[in-house]
C-alpha cells in the first residue's frame, strides 16, 4: 500500500526531526514524520541549550520560555582531585527536558497540520528521483526527499552498513531527575574514573544528572547504585549532589554503544540531522544546540532545491556536506580531545591546575564546542 506522495519525509521525531518539521511546513513544502514511540517521552540528554538557538525557535514559532525552563549562566568543571573552576557561559542557555521539549515542538508541528505517524521505518529505497519508505505495519511512502533524524543509532544504520556500526564502543550513558538543592544558573561537569557525568536544572526545578561511563568498568558492578558510591562518589562534589537528591524516575535510564564523532552527512541521497549525523560529547554540554542547527542548515538548502535555486540533488547533497563539516567538525575533534584527556586521572588534574593557572582557557574551551548566534531565516 502506498500512500500519497509528499515533499519530504522526515525518520524520526526527535529534536533535530521536529525542528526540520516546523521549519519547512513554515515554508509551504508537504511534510510526513514517522516517529517510532508516542509522546511525551524522557530521553538520556544532558537537557542544556545554548541560547544561541533562540532566535531561530523564536522565528519557528517555538519560544521556549512558555515551558519556564531554569536559566543557566555559568559553567564549572571538577576532577576527583577536587580541583574545580567555574566560568561565564559567553551567551547563556537554559536547561528544559525533553520530556518537555519534545512534546512542545510535537504540538505546535501537529496543531499546524503536521502529519505524524507512528511506526517503524524497516527500510528506504531510491526510485528515479523519489525515495521509498517502508514501515513496519506494511505501510510505504514516496516522498521527493528523506531526512535522517532517528538519533544515535538504529536498525536502519545496519541495513545502511554506516562505519560506525562496526565499531564496539566502550561508553555508556545514564541519566535521570531528582529533586533536591542545586544552583539554578549552573551547569556543572564533574570528572570521575572512566567518565564524567553533568548537572543542572531543569524546568520546574528538576535537577537532570546525566553521566557517561566507561562499559567494562561499569559491568563490573552489580547496580547502577553501586557503580555511583563506588566510582561517582570518589568525586565530593558528584556524592553531596547524590546524597542530598531524591530520585524522581522508578529508575535511571541507559543507553549504551554511543559512537561520538562525525558520521556520514549524507548516505544513499538521505541527509541526515542532528546525532544521526554526529554525535558530540556530552562533555561539550552542546549537543541539542547543534541538533537544532543542523535542522536549520537543511532545512534552508532544502527550500532552496525545491524553489530551484540549488538545481541538482547532487549540488544539494555537496552544499549539506559542506555545511555540516564547517560548523560541527572542528566541534566534534574538540570534544574527542577533552574526552580522551577526562578519562585519564593524571592528564585530567593537569588539564585543570592549567585552567585554573590559565583562566582564560575555560573559556576558549567554550567557544571551541558553542557556536554563534544563529540568524534567522531570510
Amino acid at each position: 500500500m502506498i500512500q500519497d506522495h509528499t515533499d519530504i519525509l522526515i525518520i524520526g521525531g526527535g529534536l533535530a526531526g521536529l525542528t526540520a518539521a516546523l521549519h519547512l511546513q513554515k515554508e509551504g513544502l508537504q511534510v510526513v514524520l514517522i516517529e517510532k514511540n508516542e509522546y511525551p517521552q524522557h530521553k538520556v540528554c544532558g537537557e542544556y541549550i545554548s541560547n544561541e538557538v533562540l532566535p531561530y525557535l523564536k522565528w519557528l514559532d517555538a519560544e521556549p520560555a512558555i515551558l519556564k525552563p531554569a536559566l543557566i549562566g555559568r559553567l564549572k568543571f571538577s576532577t576527583v582531585a577536587g580541583k574545580s573552576i567555574t566560568a561565564k557561559l559567553p551567551l547563556g542557555g537554559f536547561g528544559i527536558s525533553r520530556y518537555a521539549l519534545d512534546n512542545f515542538l510535537y504540538e505546535k508541528f501537529n496543531s499546524k497540520g503536521g502529519q505524524v505517524i507512528t511506526d517503524r521505518v524497516t527500510g528506504v529505497f531510491t526510485e528515479k528521483n523519489n525515495f521509498l519508505t517502508a514501515l513496519a505495519s506494511g505501510k510505504k511512502i514516496s516522498a521527493a526527499q528523506v531526512i535522517g533524524a532517528y538519533g544515535k543509532r538504529s536498525g536502519l544504520d545496519l541495513k545502511m552498513q554506516r562505519n560506525f556500526m562496526q565499531v564496539k564502543s566502550p561508553f555508556l550513558a545514564v541519566k535521570a531527575h531528582y529533586e533536591g538543592e542545586f544552583e539554578p544558573d549552573l551547569v556543572a561537569l564533574h570528572n570521575f574514573n572512566g567518565g564524567y557525568c553533568g548537572v543542572s536544572k531543569v524546568e520546574e526545578q528538576k535537577i537532570n544528572i546525566c553521566y557517561l561511563a566507561d562499559y567494562s568498568t561499569f559491568m563490573k558492578y552489580k547496580s547502577i547504585s553501586s557503580y555511583q558510591e563506588k566510582v561517582l562518589y570518589q568525586n565530593k562534589a558528584l556524592q553531596q549532589i547524590f546524597e542530598s537528591s531524591r530520585l524522581l524516575f522508578e529508575k535511571p535510564l541507559t543507553i549504551s554503544q554511543l559512537s561520538f564523532g562525525a558520521k556520514e552527512a549524507v548516505l544513499d541521497h538521505i541527509l541526515m540531522i542532528g546525532d544521526t549525523a554526529g554525535l558530540i560529547h556530552p562533555l561539550c554540554g552542546n549537543g541539542m544546540a547543534m541538533a537544532i542547527h543542523s535542522a536549520k542548515i537543511c532545512s534552508e538548502l532544502l527550500v532552496q532545491f525545491f524553489k530551484g535555486t540549488i538545481k541538482t540533488r547532487a549540488m544539494l547533497e555537496q552544499q549539506y556536506t559542506a555545511a555540516w563539516n564547517h560548523h560541527f567538525k572542528s566541534r566534534l575533534r574538540t570534544g574527542t580531545a577533552l574526552s580522551a584527556l577526562l578519562r585519564k586521572e593524571k592528564l585530567s588534574n593537569m588539564m585543570m591546575t592549567a585552567m585554573v593557572n590559565i583562566p582564560a582557557i575555560l573559556p576558549m574551551i567554550i567557544r571551541k564546542t558553542h557556536g554563534k548566534t544563529l540568524t534567522t531565516p531570510s
